[in-house]
């Protein structure tokens, strides 16, 4: 996968920093959730070092052909003006049945007040819309990716 133009200012940086060659391990710059103040609150919280994973359906991925993150992929996060902030290594995936994420996983999301009702009920409405954009009905069963990960470069 290549570069985004507007973030390969900040990948030179970050390579920079790292030497060796990173690019083969460059998966997507991206922004989280669906929406601006979300996507920047969540950006937030990876920076402040409190949100240390995400979780994604994996339906979406199938619908939008594309694969998840593996161990040590990069990635680089951006707000949702798609600015980079930082960039973050894949350290453990997972993908689990939606009622079988753990209190564990939603605290290391780092949102709301970091509980696992919060977790269920963020994510129940957010994969609710995911499911309306490829065609699929939400369900206790639906497949979830958990993605655990590092900050490993914030920028200059």
């Amino acid at each position: 996968m290549s570069i985004p133009r507007l973030i390969q200012p900040f990948w030179n940086e970050f390579h920079a920093t790292v030497g060796g060659d990173v690019l083969a391990r460059f998966y997507e710059a991206f922004h989280f959730d669906d929406n601006e103040p979300s996507a920047n609150a969540l950006a937030q919280l990876v920076l402040a070092g409190t949100k240390r994973a995400t979780a994604g359906l994996v339906w979406s991925f199938e619908a939008d052909n594309k694969r998840p993150p593996k161990r040590g992929d990069l990635s680089v996060v951006t707000n949702w003006q798609g600015e980079p902030l930082c960039v973050i290594e894949t350290k453990a995936v997972a993908t689990v049945p939606f009622e079988e994420v753990g209190e564990e996983f939603a605290a290391a999301e780092g949102e709301g007040d970091g509980s696992l009702r919060y977790w269920r009920e963020a994510h129940w409405a957010y994969f609710g819309r995911e499911c309306k954009r490829i065609g699929r009905v939400p369900d206790l069963r639906m497949p979830v990716f958990c993605e655990q990960f590092e900050v490993v470069y914030r920028g200059a």
